[in-house]
């Protein structure tokens, strides 16, 4: 079962927008990108602000690295513009966009030191040799790879090689930095310790970074906002807990951790009062707190597994309270996940291991569960 990420739009969906008043770095309309009948990206829009860490997440072939390509000019759309600044690149090549790339590869020169492969970019540009000395040995010290300057790429492990990478991206000066799943090479560990690093990184230079993974909890931890993409269109944008809380698809519900979904119909008496409503579910009747009226008299619910509440015998609920038998029990250090039966539907819980020496429930338990009207989601599809 899937562990509680940590926290620190189709085109027909309403997308959310910078304020009108935030410099834009990137600005992209209505774009389309096909490939014989298939259709990488159907429609896409989006506006990323500059100095904002902002993440395209989603599965493989989704459109998300296709939407990446396009930014920085490795590819052409159909149809559709994209602006970095203000200004129409349709038409500029690569070389001339102000935009780096980092790849997963890192695609470092091999027979060349590190030091090289940093101020390769600058002399190419033909600086003079004082600027690129300054700026290189600046950006190693930033990525602390000072000490590695006279080594080769074979000569370092994976999480130095993307330092190098980083460094070499960082040089340049890019107004945005165009990242394609970097970490994904790397082990558990050294995958969360660059995280940090990288965000603690783009906070310190305040460069654009717009950032592709399909790595839920690392675009959870890492960006200021997210777009969820899906089949070549946007699913959702929006910040990191506003798209955990408040999923407004089947999708992102299930593609953002882990989630329960409940189908669900009005009353016949139903009224809308505004706060609190109560609705037929498929495990019994709720009530549940809704921002405004369901459009349609059928539609799904859903509830995070760790907002589910398991009571002892000694707590009690007023409401949304079920008699649930325990089907499964995983433990998973940090968490207790169950999979509770109620009415004949499995849903998942997850209990945190907060306390010494807290009430343990047993593998074929009858318990009592509480389902937070807050904590009951309508979503609209």
């Amino acid at each position: 079962m899937s562990s509680v990420p940590v926290i620190v739009q189709s085109a027909a969906a309403e997308l959310v927008q910078p304020a009108a008043t935030d410099p834009l770095a990137v600005e992209v309309n209505d774009l389309v990108r096909r490939f014989g009948t298939v259709a990488a990206l159907a429609h896409v829009s989006l506006a990323v602000t500059k100095g904002e860490f902002f993440s395209l997440l989603g599965p493989s072939g989704c459109g998300k690295t296709t939407l990446l390509r396009l930014i920085a000019g490795l590819d052409h759309p159909d149809e559709g513009m994209i602006k970095i600044a203000g200004a129409d690149v349709g038409v500029i090549p690569a070389h001339r966009r102000p935009v780096n790339t980092v790849f997963q590869s890192y695609a470092l020169f091999p027979h060349l030191s590190l030091y090289d492969n940093v101020a390769f970019g600058l002399r190419m540009k033909r600086l003079p040799t004082p600027e690129i000395v300054q700026r290189v040995r600046c950006v190693m010290e930033m990525t602390e790879i000072t000490a590695l300057a006279n080594r080769k790429p074979a000569q370092i492990s994976g999480g130095q090689k993307q330092r190098v990478a980083l460094a070499r991206a960082i040089v340049n000066e890019p107004q945005v930095l165009l990242l394609d799943e970097p970490l994904g090479a790397l082990d558990l560990k050294l995958r969360k310790q660059l995280q940090e690093e990288l965000h603690a990184l783009q906070r310190r230079l305040g460069i654009t970074f717009i950032y592709v993974t399909h790595d839920q909890g690392e675009a959870l931890v890492l960006s200021d906002r997210i777009a969820v993409m899906n089949a070549g269109k946007i699913e959702q944008i929006g910040e990191p807990r506003e798209l955990y809380e408040r999923p407004r698809s089947r999708f992102v519900a299930q593609f953002l951790g882990s989630c329960n979904l409940l189908n669900a119909a009005c009353l016949p008496a139903f009224q809308f009062p505004g706060s609190e409503c109560r609705v037929q579910s498929s495990i019994g009747e709720l009530a549940v707190k809704l921002n405004g009226p369901p459009s349609r008299a059928q539609f799904t619910l859903t509830i995070r597994p760790e907002k589910i509440q398991v009571l002892g015998e000694t707590e009690s609920r007023t409401g949304n309270c079920f008699r649930a038998l325990i089907r499964e029990i995983t433990y998973n250090g940090a968490a207790t996940e169950y999979l509770l039966e109620i009415a004949g539907q499995l849903l998942k819980a997850s209990l945190a291991n907060t306390q010494i020496g807290q009430k343990v429930f047993c593998l074929g338990q009858e318990v009592t569960v509480h389902l937070p009207p807050a904590a009951l989601i309508l979503l609209e599809d």
